[in-house]
C-alpha cells in the first residue's frame, strides 16, 4: 500500500477510534460490534418489562377500594423499585453491549470483552500469530438472525480467542482471512530480510 495513503488511514483510524493504541503505521481495517439482535432484545425486554410495571401501578390505582391506604402506598413503592431496576438493567445492558467490540487492524486483532461494568479484558493478537480464523453458527436463531461466533486460534501456545454474538459476513471473514494471510507473508519477507542482513 501507498506510504502517504497508509498515513491518512493510520489518521484517520486514531480519530474514529481515540481508544486504541495504534503503531505509527497500522489502521483500522474493521470494527465489529455484538449482533444488533442482541442490541434489539435488550431494548424489548426493558421494554417489556416497563410496560408490565406500568400496568401494574394502573391495576392497583383502578382496584384502590380493596386495598388501604398503606397497602396501596407500600405496593407503589414496590413497584416503582422494580420499575427503576428494569430501567438501571437495561441501561447496564446497553452499556455492556456497548462494550463489546472487536478492531481487526492491518497489523493485530484487537478484543475488547465487557462481561459486566466492572469486569472487562482486552485481548491483542498479531494477525502473523493467528493460524485459523473460522466462524460458527449454532441454532434455529443463529441463523435466522446471520449472528455467531467468531474464532481466532494462534499459532504456538494454541491460545483460542472468540466473539460471540457478531455478526460477521462471509464477505468480511474472507477479507479478514486474507488480512492475516498478507501480514504473514509481510512478516516472512521482513524475516528474510534480516537473515540476509546478518
Amino acid at each position: 500500500m501507498d506510504e502517504n495513503l497508509a498515513k491518512i488511514r493510520h489518521e484517520r483510524s486514531k480519530k474514529d477510534f481515540p481508544g486504541l493504541r495504534l503503531d505509527e503505521d497500522e489502521y483500522v481495517e474493521f470494527a465489529f460490534r455484538r449482533a444488533k439482535v442482541c442490541l434489539m432484545l435488550i431494548i424489548c425486554g426493558t421494554g417489556i418489562a416497563m410496560i408490565i410495571l406500568l400496568l401494574a401501578f394502573l391495576l392497583v390505582l383502578m382496584g384502590q377500594s380493596m386495598i388501604d391506604e398503606m397497602g396501596q402506598n407500600y405496593i407503589f413503592i414496590i413497584l416503582a423499585a422494580l420499575l427503576a431496576a428494569a430501567v438501571l438493567i437495561g441501561l447496564v445492558s446497553l452499556r455492556i453491549y456497548g462494550g463489546n467490540k472487536l478492531f481487526i487492524t492491518n497489523k493485530r486483532a484487537i478484543q475488547m470483552i465487557m462481561l459486566s461494568p466492572f469486569a472487562n479484558s482486552v485481548n491483542v493478537i498479531d494477525l502473523v500469530s493467528v493460524e485459523d480464523a473460522s466462524f460458527r453458527q449454532e441454532g434455529i436463531l443463529q441463523n435466522l438472525f446471520h449472528y455467531g461466533t467468531l474464532r481466532l486460534a494462534t499459532v504456538g501456545d494454541e491460545t483460542t480467542y472468540t466473539f460471540k454474538y457478531s455478526d460477521i459476513s462471509g464477505e468480511d471473514l474472507k477479507a479478514v482471512t486474507d488480512l492475516i494471510s498478507r501480514a504473514k507473508k509481510r512478516g516472512h519477507r521482513k524475516k528474510e530480510q534480516s537473515e540476509e542482513e546478518q
